[in-house]
């Protein structure tokens, strides 16, 4: 099968069950007999197709008598390819990306709409490869960084128009990997010395925080599978750091799968104290435990517990850490799929986070902190929550959040966007109980 026909099989399974494309692509690839150059040339196309979906649709519905929603889904994925390939691929020569569009219309017995692709891709190409973006405002952004209209919206009332253009702009551009040393396992020596290859940099800001240039399959290195570091953007290990675990302290990490921020602040701790990490799903506690066993954390109590039920037989604690369910704008360069959402899916959000920090609330001990977060860039799903918990709850107060790293970081809650320290959108806020 060629690297454009899986393509286009993988769009189409990716739009018929609305899963995850990276799953999908990676066990695609992996049993696939395409070369590595060709797998790169499949990824390529996947993800690009996938994040300017809206951009590709506006010009298919200029070039095309029927909409993209009306159209047979094969030979809509197999338009959105090409296109794809004539604006944003300069390698692949324009005749290439026609004719094997054409042909794809023949593979997947859809022949009798071989000249309809062929003749929007070539009108296309005809008028310059110009796109006729709308005049306003709000839906040029739209079409220009392809997501919703009502995100668009959302962005500018909450970032400001020139913050929003700035992280739509961002959305496109590949995510840094980003790793945290475990100190307890691994000297920064050895660390990079082993990753030498990798491009391995410190990062200016985070201490143990690291930036591979070339990353590839890390589980392969001696490093990973000896325990000594872990895969993690720099926001979570920011907000980690700002929950300021001490030696011998009880926290709670209440919806903590994958087990990111409970490894970091396990290992914050020297592997004192005990760390009791929950997820309401079974299979994804399976993956804190995994990897707390890899890194060698034996302060790590991994165990499925739904974050909006008190569970009165765990013990007050010195932190607790809320990293809530959200509607993961701030991530949409990693996970494409989000840019998607409707304005309807994330609607409850917003109550079912505030009943986690609300009970979330309940295990702190007097003196103790509460650190409440999000990857998401919404006010509504942050600031607003935060704000109403200060309100509702006056034995808890605003309490700075890393003053010692970054004037940005001086206030009790900050909204993290790429711009400043490249990390992924986050969201957090503390809290300290004062009675």
């Amino acid at each position: 099968m060629s690297a454009r026909k899986l393509a286009v099989n993988l769009l189409l399974q990716r739009e018929n069950t609305d899963g995850y494309l990276n799953l999908m692509l990676d066990h695609a690839l992996e049993s696939s007999e395409l070369d590595l150059r060709d797998k790169r040339f499949c990824s390529a196309i996947c993800y690009g197709v996938l994040e300017r979906q809206l951009t590709l649709d506006h010009i298919i519905r200029k070039y095309s008598k029927k909409p993209p929603e009306k159209l047979d889904t094969a030979v809509l994925q197999i338009l959105r390819v090409g296109l794809y390939q004539l604006i944003y691929m300069k390698q692949i020569p324009d005749t290439a990306a026609v004719s094997e569009s054409v042909k794809l219309t023949k593979k997947f017995r859809k022949a009798s709409a071989s000249g309809f692709v062929n003749a929007v891709l070539r009108s296309f190409i005809r008028d310059d490869k110009e796109i006729d973006y709308p005049e306003d405002p709000v839906s040029k952004a739209s079409v220009m960084y392809s997501v919703p209209e009502w995100l668009v919206k959302r962005l500018f009332s909450d970032l400001g128009e020139e913050s929003a253009y700035e992280f739509l702009k961002d959305s496109f551009n590949a995510s840094p990997l980003t790793i945290r040393r475990n100190p307890l396992a691994i000297t920064v020596g050895e660390l990079t010395s082993d990753l030498e290859s990798r491009g391995i940099e410190k990062h200016e800001l985070v201490p143990n925080a690291y930036i591979l240039k070339n990353g590839g399959n890390i589980r392969n290195c001696k490093s990973f599978k000896n325990g000594g570091f872990h895969v993690q953007d720099i926001a979570s290990q920011l907000c980690a750091a700002a929950l300021g675990a001490k030696d011998d302290e009880i926290i709670l990490d209440l919806c903590a799968a994958p087990g990111g921020k409970t490894f970091t602040i396990a290992e914050n701790m020297n592997g004192t104290g005990m760390v009791y990490s929950f997820d309401l799903f079974e299979q994804r506690v399976g993956l804190i435990k995994k990897g707390a066993e890899r890194l060698h954390l034996e302060n790590v109590s991994a165990k499925q517990g739904d974050a909006l039920v008190y569970n009165k037989e765990l013990p007050k604690a010195d932190r607790v850490l809320c990293d809530v369910p959200c509607s993961g704008i701030g991530v949409i360069r990693r996970k494409p799929e989000i840019r998607y959402k409707s304005e309807e899916e994330i609607s409850s959000l917003p109550d079912l986070q505030w009943g986690i920090l609300q009970n979330a609330a309940k295990y702190v001990k007097t003196g103790g902190v509460l650190i409440y977060s999000t990857c998401t860039i919404l006010k509504e799903e942050n600031e607003e929550i935060a704000e109403k918990f200060l309100l509702n709850y006056p034995d808890f107060k605003p309490e700075p959040l890393l003053p010692e790293l970054h004037d940005e970081l001086s206030g009790s809650m900050k909204t993290l966007l790429p711009s400043f320290f490249g990390s992924d959108g986050f969201f957090m806020a503390k809290f300290r109980r004062v009675k």
